[in-house]
């Protein structure tokens, strides 16, 4: 069924609107997957933060075409129905999204991805992205480095402090 002119200059700004904050943009291809398998993917990306539309690669593109930082962007890559997961919190939450996903139904196939500065990744780039760890987790990581001196000098002091009572407790008792 085609779609009215309307509708799609609609579709064409709630994109602009979506890419525009998005700090990356993962692409995939999903011809295969059933809506119950669709429907499974949805709530597994809402759980990250990461929203997935299906919409033409034409009106992708044109969306693209409207916004400065994507203006210059290669689009080749957008070949075939593909879905698009964007988020604006995370610049690896989409990857990892699609990519978990991906290893339980072969269905699923990424292609490619748009980082927010306008950049094009190719579908390795999008592999290695979903592998490295979440903005929460590198957060986490960084904090238990700089609190690790602390917990050990704390460690430390307790355990001196432990030997000195116990030599005092034996003293008075002699």
């Amino acid at each position: 069924m085609a779609i009215s002119k309307d509708k799609k200059q609609q579709l064409v700004a709630d994109l602009n609107e979506l890419l525009s904050d998005a700090k990356m943009t993962v692409f995939a291809k999903y011809q295969g997957l059933t809506v119950a398998e669709m429907q499974e993917l949805r709530a597994a990306a809402r759980e990250n933060d990461v929203k997935i539309k299906i919409v033409k690669n034409r009106l992708v593109r044109v969306a693209m075409g409207e916004i400065a930082v994507y203006k210059d962007t290669d689009t080749s890559a957008l070949e075939g129905q593909l879905l698009y997961a964007v988020s604006h919190e995370d610049e690896v939450a989409p990857a990892q999204v699609l990519a978990k996903f991906a290893k339980d139904h072969a269905a699923l196939e990424l292609k490619g991805a748009f980082s927010g500065d306008g950049k094009a990744l190719n579908e390795q780039d999008v592999v290695a992205l979903s592998k490295l760890p979440s903005k929460e987790q590198l957060i986490g990581q960084v904090v238990d480095m700089l609190l690790s001196p602390v917990n050990d000098v704390t460690n430390a002091l307790s355990g001196n402090l432990h030997a000195l009572l116990d030599g005092i407790a034996h003293k008075a008792t002699n």
